[in-house]
């Protein structure tokens, strides 16, 4: 009797020790090796909460991936690691709103026959390609909002460890698409696996503007917006008539199930926002028009002009994404080069105004970096923003709190108080000087090492620059046509904008985006005689040097193709634009843009840094200078930190 007194406390004690490890808070990381907990005090800095009033000098202590303590008078434990923070500045982990960081991106497979054109997702699509594809779906690839971040999401990689050497700790990816992306998911910048990442999932449901073209429904921006209209309401007739079957099945035929409209439930429930991709007036108007019909709740991403219809988005309420991707000025051009067209060079003036006219107009929003190639320009970009007019408290607030906000995990993350995540950002120098530099980065309460990214060639092309193309629009007979237009292209990151104007009229780029050396973008043209009417026409092809070929869909018609010669030839390498002008290059390395948080090959790593090879200080790595273990808890020469 009494050993199996014992049995039953024994398991009952290990059912306990089980549910403590389970009810372990969200976003601490577990302890280290042998027991102990990692555990950090940043000492005598200067302290930005966001969420209260700045602390001149005081210390944050870090126990076990949480902020367990900060304030003027703290002091640091006598187990912790202490950070010398004279001359630091301590901010909540900087957010970026919108990325795809983490989401791999489709590549082509072989054909069947084994020629040498590729097969699937990427050549089907070009750089449009969706992430994945969902099973078993009613729809066309592109079109399957059920396709989860989460899924697909991998860690590690060179665009994380950019994003964290700019000073980033968190972002919201999602999936890569053409209408309907999938469900994003917001990550820390740091694990070794995706369940060490994710912090949520899903958050929001993304909506592009890319049409998936290829002889394939949606062909154009209007098919774009006819489709997702279409989908809410499929999706809100098929929640109906499940609702009539749940409540008396019995002598009805079973609804068919669709995962794909099943998705667009907590949409239309108001459960799940909608991020919808939109800079123009016309596309948030549209994007705005959507969500009062549906009563979804909408969060506009880009939002180039979104401080045109700044008062629709402040009466319903609807948050900005806004890019940091500030259009840059074009590499230089031969002198036989069209200059720039005015709405180009109005958009470089009038992009870093545009926070500071959404916070006087009351519109929330929250910075994220568009898909930029360079890192080093979110700070600098927001510095920019600054000079624009905007606040230096609300443009850290863009980066911190507010996307928290507007992303529903402020409980979590955002600003420095006792209990969120420990994702902390600490710069030598004011986070929006331009001579800042990221010293430490705390993610999930472990200080991740901050490495000089390499120069790496991307591979990638420049479609950057004014193009004369002859354009053959297919056809037979007289209905063939072979035209010439001028086409101003400017790339940023992934996006291309631009117009085109010649004998096919003048349009504008609706959407455009470059992979590697593909690029696909949509244009309104107005066909000659005798049909002299107003189509879109989408231009999918491939970049090589100052040369571009590909094949023109234009709706309504059959497929044609056009070839491009770039004024001026090919760009320089290593880069498509050049830094606005008077734009003082980064302290010690003159090539890079300004805000960079790269060291000089060959300088000493950033204040306290591990300089170990991996994300993680592995175990016997020596401590930073300024870091020093408590004398109770430092191991004997020749054994390992715990």
């Amino acid at each position: 009797m009494r050993h199996s007194q014992q049995r039953t406390l024994v398991a009952l004690a290990a059912a306990l020790l089980s549910a403590a490890a389970w009810l372990q808070p969200a976003g601490a990381q577990r302890g280290r090796p042998g027991g102990g907990v990692d555990v950090y005090a940043i000492t005598g800095a200067r302290i930005v909460t966001v969420s209260g009033p700045t602390i001149e000098r005081g210390t944050v202590v870090i126990r076990d991936g949480l902020i367990a303590a900060v304030g003027a008078t703290v002091s640091a434990p006598p187990d912790a690691r202490t950070i010398d923070g004279a001359g630091l500045t301590v901010y909540p982990g900087l957010i970026d709103a919108s990325t795809t960081l983490g989401i791999p991106r489709p590549t082509p497979s072989p054909s069947p026959g084994g020629g040498a054109g590729g097969g699937g997702l990427a050549s089907l699509f070009g750089q449009t390609a969706p992430s994945a594809v969902s099973p078993n779906s009613t729809q066309l690839p592109g079109l399957q909002p059920e396709i989860l971040a989460s899924d697909i999401l991998r860690p590690g990689g060179a665009e994380i460890e950019a994003a964290r050497n700019a000073g980033i700790t968190t972002a919201q990816t999602a999936p890569r698409g053409n209408v309907f992306l999938g469900q994003s998911a917001i990550i820390n910048l740091a694990g070794d696996s995706p369940q060490q990442m994710i912090v949520r999932s899903p958050v929001a449901l993304y909506v592009g503007l890319n049409p998936i073209g290829q002889g394939q429904y949606p062909g154009s921006l209007m098919g774009v917006f006819s489709s997702v209209r279409q989908m809410l309401l499929d999706a809100r007739r098929f929640r109906e008539a499940n609702e009539i079957y749940e409540r008396s099945p019995r002598g009805l035929r079973r609804p068919e199930q669709d995962k794909s409209l099943q998705a667009l439930l907590p949409v239309l429930a108001r459960q799940m926002p909608v991020v919808m991709q939109a800079d123009r007036v016309r596309e948030i108007e549209r994007a705005l028009d959507l969500a009062q019909e549906f009563n979804f709740q909408l969060v506009i991403n880009g939002g180039m002009e979104a401080d045109r219809v700044a008062a629709r988005l402040k009466a319903a309420n609807v948050p900005v994404l806004l890019s940091l991707n500030f259009p840059r000025r074009l590499a230089a051009a031969s002198a036989e080069a069209d200059a720039e067209p005015l709405r180009i060079l109005r958009e470089r003036v009038e992009a870093p105004k545009t926070a500071a006219r959404l916070a006087a107009s009351g519109v929330r929003f929250a910075f994220q970096s568009g898909g930029m190639t360079a890192m080093t320009d979110f700070l600098a970009n927001a510095v920019r923003a600054v000079e624009g007019g905007l606040s230096r408290d609300d443009a850290v607030r863009a980066m911190t709190l507010r996307p928290a906000e507007i992303l529903g995990v402020s409980n979590q993350l955002g600003s420095i108080e006792v209990g969120k995540i420990a994702n902390l950002t600490v710069t030598r120098g004011d986070l929006l000087a331009r001579e800042r530099r990221v010293t430490h980065l705390f993610i999930d309460g472990r200080q991740v090492e901050l490495r000089p990214a390499a120069a790496a060639a991307s591979g990638g092309a420049n479609a950057s620059g004014t193009w004369t193309l002859n354009v053959n629009l297919g056809g037979s007979g007289n209905e063939r046509q072979e035209l010439s237009a001028t086409l101003t292209l400017q790339q940023q990151g992934e996006r291309l904008s631009g117009s085109l104007q010649g004998q096919l009229g003048s349009g504008t780029v609706a959407s455009g985006t470059i992979t590697g050396t593909d690029v696909n973008f949509t244009i309104p043209i107005t066909l000659p005689a005798p049909a002299s009417q107003t189509t879109d026409a989408i231009f999918t092809g491939t970049i090589s040097g100052g040369e571009m070929r590909g094949t023109v869909q234009v709706i309504g018609r059959g497929q044609g193709t056009f070839t491009g010669t770039r004024a001026g030839g090919p760009p320089p390498a290593g880069g498509a634009a050049t830094p606005p002008a008077g734009t003082p290059p980064a302290q010690g390395t003159p090539a890079t843009p300004p805000g960079t948080t790269q060291q000089p090959p060959g300088s000493r790593p950033p204040d306290g840094a591990t300089p170990s090879p991996g994300r993680r200080p592995p175990d016997n790595t020596r401590p930073p200078d300024n870091t020093r273990p408590p004398d109770s808890t430092r191991p004997p020469a020749g054994t390992r930190n715990s």
